[in-house]
């Protein structure tokens, strides 16, 4: 039996599993259980599965607004909101303890004004990089505001992204491209953009705030010309490795302890897919057998994808996170995957889409729908939302404010506390250990029920459950445990976000004793553990 025949029946497997291409299952009633019995989950401490390294967002884009010219208060309650690990003067978590923080390192087009090309002022950036080639260290300031506010917060993992290559780098002066599908900067270019980020990544290890990754492009796969405003370029696969290896060479020069985080593919069927032959099988590409980056020094063991347009219909999104799994285990298991970035964005079915503002718990619930398979199909070890701070009326932000540059209104989105019920309390060095269910249902199945999780840091000794309730009724579970034991007197503390409540702990339950998940709610419990 040959390799491709091997790697066919493996697809046919896990798509069996998943039950992807039954169409007719009446998902209504759970299969062998009936809906007034309780689901009855028993963790399997001894089913180990990926090591979890955190949960993060971006800084882009109105944080550079907002963290330099909006009051000192309000400031630090947004990242109170996106950063605290601590309990409220109620007793509530104060806010959802983000572990990751991406750091979007300008192109310059905010030098340009409307000239730029870039109608929106919010989205042009900043550059360190000067016109006359120097490095001004106080640009950026909002952004180095809300990187310090997480740092002192806890946050110790900052990667440091790019959509664009400085404008005095670029082929046509612009921060974005000409309409084609090759990059916006030249080959002999490479190593000034390397020098230029390895530079700034020595910059922020002497502020106290290193990055751990260094992201020099960000999804090669849209040709990113005039009229996608924002910066961007495109890049082939070939293009985005010479950039790698360039970046790659100064860091060892420099003995600069950072790694190098590629592909940030648009959207995760170009990690397996081969319909691209230029930007697509990007997981065979840099990590298969005939790759020339792989074994870099500073190239971080993991593929980086983003979430969108691959989320609708469940049996899709199951589909396609099922054959990422595949993929990485047929070309390199040691690889991990990360899940960079999402939001809510275009239409995705249920009423939903990206358009329209909404803080209310539809969003909340897909969103966590999302993180659920992400985490649990395709083994993502970090999940990352899109932009932190929204001053938009769209399905984009974490926290959203008022669109001023100087002052304004502050609100929190269930979204937010949605995110939290994952963030806050599955912390770096957890690992996803088994979750077995009473009713049996498949994946795409339990889509519209109950989907459940756990996690356990034995370093900590926390034990981390996760229930989305997607239907509309009240839902009994009952948490067993196998394989681990909470410690003497100790009780499991249920977090519950749902139209009603904001992450708000309940009455603590026993292993073995019955709970009610509201309707349409995420529920968190967690425990200390032997």
């Amino acid at each position: 039996m040959n390799r491709t025949t091997c790697r066919l029946l493996l697809v046919v497997f896990l798509i069996s599993l998943i039950g992807c291409t039954d169409n007719s299952v009446d998902r209504s009633e759970p299969s062998g259980q009936s809906e007034t019995e309780p689901l009855v989950v028993t963790i399997q401490a001894g089913d180990r599965y990926q090591a979890i390294h955190g949960f993060g967002a971006s800084d882009a884009w109105s944080t550079q607004f907002v963290g330099k010219n909006w009051p000192l208060e309000k400031r630090q309650q947004i990242a109170d909101l996106l950063f605290s690990s601590e309990p409220d003067p109620d007793g509530n978590p104060e806010g959802i303890g983000l572990s990751i923080w991406r750091f979007n390192i300008g192109a310059g087009s905010a030098r340009q004004g409307e000239e730029s090309g870039i109608g929106d002022p919010y989205r042009r950036s900043e550059s360190f990089l000067t016109e006359d080639g120097t490095f001004d260290w106080s640009r950026q300031e909002g952004q180095q505001w809300f990187m310090q506010a997480a740092s002192e917060r806890g946050v110790e993992t900052f990667v440091g992204f790019v959509n664009s290559p400085p404008i005095l780098l670029t082929r046509n002066g612009n921060a974005y491209g000409d309409g084609g599908s090759r990059a916006n900067i030249a080959p002999s270019n490479y190593d000034d953009f390397a020098d230029y980020l390895v530079r700034i990544a020595r910059y922020f290890e002497e502020q106290g705030t290193p990055f751990t990754y260094l992201s020099p492009v960000n999804e090669p796969q849209w040709d990113w010309a005039q009229g996608n405003g924002q910066e961007g370029s495109p890049y082939h696969n070939d293009e985005l490795a010479g950039v790698a290896e360039a970046l790659d060479q100064k860091i060892q020069e420099e003995g600069l302890d950072v790694q190098i985080e590629i592909p940030e593919t648009a959207q995760i069927d170009y990690l397996y897919s081969d319909e691209d032959q230029d930007r697509g099988n990007q997981i065979e590409y840099f990590f298969g057998e005939e790759s020339s980056v792989k074994d870099l020094p500073s190239l971080a063991q993991k593929m980086a994808a983003h979430s969108y347009f691959t989320t609708y219909p469940v049996e899709q999104m199951v589909e396609q996170r099922s054959r990422i799994r595949e993929k990485m285990i047929a070309t390199d298991p040691d690889v991990e995957y990360w899940m960079s970035e999402f939001c809510v964005l275009g239409d995705v079915g249920e009423g939903l889409e990206g358009g329209g503002r909404d803080l209310g718990i539809d969003p909340a619930l897909y969103v966590a729908r999302v993180m659920h398979y992400d985490l649990t199909v395709a083994h993502a070890s970090s999940w990352q939302w899109w932009i932190a701070v929204s001053p938009y009326n769209y399905k984009d932000g974490l926290v959203y404010v008022d669109r001023d540059v100087n002052d304004g209104d502050v609100y929190e989105s269930k979204i937010l506390w949605g995110v939290g019920n994952f963030s806050r309390f599955i912390r770096p060095g957890a690992v996803r250990v088994g979750a077995d269910r009473s009713d049996n249902l498949t994946p795409v199945q339990a889509g519209s029920d109950v989907m459940v999780s756990a996690y356990l840091h034995e370093a900590d000794g926390d034990l981390t459950v996760v229930a989305v309730n997607y239907s509309s009724d009240e839902r009994e579970i009952e948490l067993d445990l196998d394989g681990v034991d909470l410690r003497s007197g100790e009780s499991l503390t249920p977090y519950i976000t749902s139209e009603d409540s904001d992450l708000e702990p309940g009455e603590t339950v026993d292993p073995g004793q019955t709970f009610t998940l509201p309707s349409r709610s995420i529920v968190t419990f967690t425990g200390r553990v032997e």
